[in-house]
């Protein structure tokens, strides 16, 4: 017989601080045993393969030590070497699958009386108790609660909801979790090290992120990788041996949408088709990679990014070339596609027009990031400064739009200046005063209407030039328009004019439109009047996006 033993078997921690991302447990466990603190019974929950078997035989080790040493086993004594050999009588492990009937649990109910041979505790360690029947829960609950002095319980499972919850209770409970991609590296590459075998960090990566923070899976693929390699690992070959996509697909994806190459869908659908990949798997990775994306977008890092070294500075390079509001419709797109993906008869062609639909996703601003690079827009620059964020620059009709509007700007400016030399100029500096008459509204209305010119400028402001100011009544300012549209336009701010009083006048008024009538303006300019389809119901700039710049609706 072969002398080789696997690495999961060869490489199982012997002490606490050799368990691998486990410490939250490690640490309690050591405490409580260093203050004797030792509880009858524990369950020990978590993901497969990681450590909840080995932390038990630990505990039981270092229980029934003889020469402890900082709350660990010394691995020396007579103890220490029977149970790490599997030989003592007072260490008894049950398999809950192979043992779930009453009658295996009156057996151990019996044999929990007889006190230990050699060692301070006898220990029952069940794995999978979440296999024993419920009549078999039901028989051990006397004994597990009131168990003898020297009688200890350890439950590993992996299915704990499926213990009774009068189980439960009893037990001092302990959740393991999955293994960071990061540790399972480091622990490979430390038995590559001691074993002599080179392995690249992209290969660990690999093998690490099929394990799915299982270290024992982790170490089986291990296991095998070098078996298949014969002495030199290659990345590509170990992609090929498990079977896993590669992740250059996704990059070439990514890229794909941001020059809107479609030639990329059906290469890459034709590479996963010959390479046998599962095209659910792939559309998982997809979204995986979109969503480390978007980390390295939003948190100029990759630390919460499980990948090999060398793509995480790729990922970066994606800062500036997509946006946040982007990525997130990639990604909620994708997540409705998985659902139709499951139910389609032809997965291959699915999976062609999703790619499609997702390239063919254009990128969307926020009206209020439209409206702010609007504002900042130069309008002695011939030229238009480019947006930041986006998948594709400004088009020449767009620009003229916007040119449009800068334009339209420019004319109210020149309507206000006109207006000046009709009004009573203002004082430059509001005063603040409780007590207000007509007159003294009229003089700085003008410097009002500018105040609002700055936050709606292409809304309201060219509607106030158009209104009649008639009269003041207490804290109501009566007005007369002949321009419906202008009332539409008041009618949706007059909230806001009642609160931007307050803030310029130092009183709050409350803005009256009586009915409209024809009434006389001073003498427009030549300039064409801003067109603005407003609703009464509606956002104005909303409107402004829809009809002057094209703007489009996304539910």
């Amino acid at each position: 017989m072969s002398d080789f033993i696997v690495t999961a078997r060869k490489w199982r921690p012997q002490r606490f601080e050799d368990v691998v991302g486990q410490e939250h447990i490690t640490s309690t466990l050591k405490n409580a045993i260093k203050e004797n603190r030792i509880a009858h019974a524990y369950l020990f929950t978590g993901p497969r393969g990681v450590g909840k078997t080995t932390t038990a035989r630990i505990l039981a080790k270092t229980l029934n030590c003889t020469n402890r040493k900082n709350s660990e086993p010394c691995n020396e004594c007579e103890m220490c070497l029977s149970i790490q050999n599997s030989q003592s009588i007072d260490i008894i492990e049950i398999d809950g699958a192979s043992n779930r009937g009453i009658d295996e649990i009156r057996t151990l109910r019996e044999s929990v009386k007889y006190a230990p041979t050699h060692g301070k505790y006898k220990v029952y360690i069940i794995d999978e108790v979440h296999m024993l029947t419920k009549e078999s829960f039901n028989a051990f609950l006397k004994t597990l609660e009131e168990p003898p002095e020297h009688v200890i319980f350890i439950f590993a499972t992996t299915d704990v909801h499926k213990v009774p919850l009068t189980i439960i209770s009893r037990c001092r409970r302990y959740d393991f979790r999955r293994i960071q991609l990061d540790k399972i590296k480091e622990t490979l590459k430390m038995i590559a090290n001691e074993e002599k075998i080179k392995i690249d960090d992209k290969t660990l990566t690999i093998i690490a992120k099929k394990a799915d923070g299982a270290l024992r899976d982790a170490e089986s693929y291990f296991d095998q990788v070098v078996a298949f390699s014969q002495g030199k690992i290659d990345a590509e070959l170990v992609t090929q041996m498990l079977n896993l996509i590669d992740e250059e697909i996704y990059f070439n994806l990514s890229d794909a949408v941001l020059e809107k190459d479609y030639k990329v869908v059906f290469q890459s659908s034709e590479k996963i088709y010959e390479n046998g990949w599962d095209f659910g798997d792939f559309l998982e990775g997809l979204i995986e990679h979109l969503r480390n994306i978007l980390s390295a977008v939003i948190t100029g890092s990759t630390n919460t990014i499980e990948t090999a070294d060398i793509y995480k500075n790729r990922y970066l390079e994606y800062k500036g070339e997509f946006s946040e509001s982007d990525l997130l419709r990639l990604l909620n797109f994708l997540n409705k596609s998985q659902q139709e993906l499951r139910y389609s008869q032809n997965q291959k062609l699915k999976i062609e027009i999703i790619l499609s639909h997702l390239i063919a996703l254009e990128s969307t601003k926020t009206i209020s990031e439209l409206i702010s690079e609007t504002d900042s827009i130069n309008v002695d620059d011939d030229k238009l400064s480019e947006p930041k964020t986006g998948f594709y620059k400004p088009t020449e009709p767009t620009k003229k739009k916007v040119d449009k509007i800068v334009k339209s700007q420019n004319t109210f400016e020149t309507k206000q200046n006109k207006l000046t030399s009709k009004l009573v100029s203002p004082s430059e500096n509001p005063i603040v005063e409780s007590n207000f008459d007509f007159n003294e509204i009229v003089k700085k209305w003008e410097s009002f209407v500018e105040s609002i010119s700055r936050e709606k400028g292409l809304t309201l402001a060219p509607a106030l030039m158009n209104f009649n100011l008639v009269s003041m009544s207490n804290n109501n300012l009566h007005f007369t328009t002949a321009n419906e549209e202008d009332a539409n336009t008041f009618r949706i701010n007059d909230k806001y004019l009642s609160k931007k009083s307050e803030d310029f006048f130092g009183h709050r008024f409350n803005f009256i439109l009586d009915n409209t009538q024809s009434i006389s303006h001073p003498k427009k300019t030549s300039a064409k009047k801003i067109k603005v389809e407003t609703k009464v119901s509606g956002d104005p700039y909303e409107e402004i996006i829809l009809n002057e710049l094209d703007g489009e609706k996304i539910a």
